[in-house]
């Protein structure tokens, strides 16, 4: 599938330079990281991401999920760096200081809208093919990648398997024990869910990290690190499209009808994949048998992790950096 736009040359659109870069708008809290950042403009986005590693290293990237950004990765990255890759971590549309271009331009949170940004910052990068980790929202975007542009990918690690939406089947009512694991999307389906999250984000997302990842216990401080980008102007209204147009109550992007399409077949995921899953994930846990395994046409393992839960980089870096490197190593020949 070609949906993705000319390569963009990222020596033009590349810049630390605070004077083009659309996240320092006057109006808008500063942001600060414990790694450079790095800009890139795509159709419709600046793009704020983080560079680890050797340049000319194996390309990784690393893409976070609702409601966490590339801090959940900061302990992945030097397991990975210290291996000789090229290590990208972007901050999603929505987060920290990604920006759109245009306030003309939907604030889509679509699954199809998180993959095109992939591919167009892989574009704007000159990265012609990655590997991809990613969980949540970012592991929806790397599997969608990986279902339809599976030439970009090198291998998969995602969490919880095959995450692309159903959102033809998502109508359909679970089982009650897990439907009520699901409250929060389906507050942010009302207005009082909308105007919640605008006035509490901090509050409500950090109640979520605690009902997701029951068995880790994370310090006040490092919640904090990741909460100062739902600062992001865009942030509330990302996240509640996100969350609507997955049960088909929200119009998607007409630009993207065409990945939405492809998506609604239920492509196979046709690239090397590991999938990590937390056995005390609180808002996905792992069911037996595997429910995806046959969405996986070549090599696919699942990995059920132990006193983790939802937040798979940040509670087992370690595990997470070693599916990666496994999975390079196998595919070395290829890659």
């Amino acid at each position: 599938m070609n949906q993705h736009p000319d390569r963009i040359d990222a020596t033009k659109h590349a810049s630390t330079d605070p004077s083009t870069d659309p996240s320092t708008d006057a109006s808008a809290p500063s942001f600060v990281s414990p790694f450079p950042i790095q800009h890139v403009r795509t159709p419709q986005l600046d793009i704020a991401f983080e560079a680890h590693g050797k340049v000319y290293g194996d390309p990784i990237i690393l893409l976070h999920g609702f409601p966490y950004d590339p801090r959940a990765f900061d302990e992945v990255v030097p397991l990975l760096v210290a291996r000789g890759c090229r290590v990208i971590v972007p901050y999603l549309r929505g987060y920290g200081p990604t920006r759109f271009l245009s306030p003309d331009t939907m604030r889509s949170g679509q699954q199809a809208a998180l993959a095109q940004d992939l591919i167009d910052l892989m574009d704007a990068l000159d990265i012609q093919r990655a590997a991809l980790a990613g969980y949540d929202w970012g592991g929806r975007a790397a599997n969608i990648v990986a279902a339809l542009w599976p030439h970009r990918v090198r291998c998969l690690v995602t969490a919880n398997g095959y995450n692309i939406q159903d959102i033809a089947g998502a109508a359909k009512p679970l089982a009650p024990e897990a439907e009520y694991l699901l409250w929060y999307q389906y507050y942010f389906h009302t207005q009082r869910g909308a105007d919640g999250l605008a006035a509490n984000r901090r509050a409500l997302c950090n109640l979520l990290w605690g009902l997701w990842s029951p068995s880790w216990d994370f310090l006040p401080e490092r919640f904090a690190q990741t909460a100062a980008s739902f600062d992001n102007p865009d942030f509330v209204e990302v996240v509640i499209h996100s969350y609507r147009h997955r049960f088909g109550y929200a119009p998607g992007d007409p630009a993207l009808d065409a990945i939405e399409t492809a998506l609604a077949a239920k492509p196979l995921i046709a690239v090397p994949t590991i999938s990590l899953c937390g056995a005390d994930d609180g808002v996905s846990p792992p069911t037996n048998p595997d429910p995806d395994e046959r969405k996986f046409s070549v090599r696919y393992e699942r990995r059920i992790l132990q006193r983790v839960g939802h937040n798979v980089p940040q509670e087992a870096p370690a595990e997470v950096a070693d599916a990666l490197l496994e999975l390079m190593l196998s595919t070395r020949e290829a890659g």
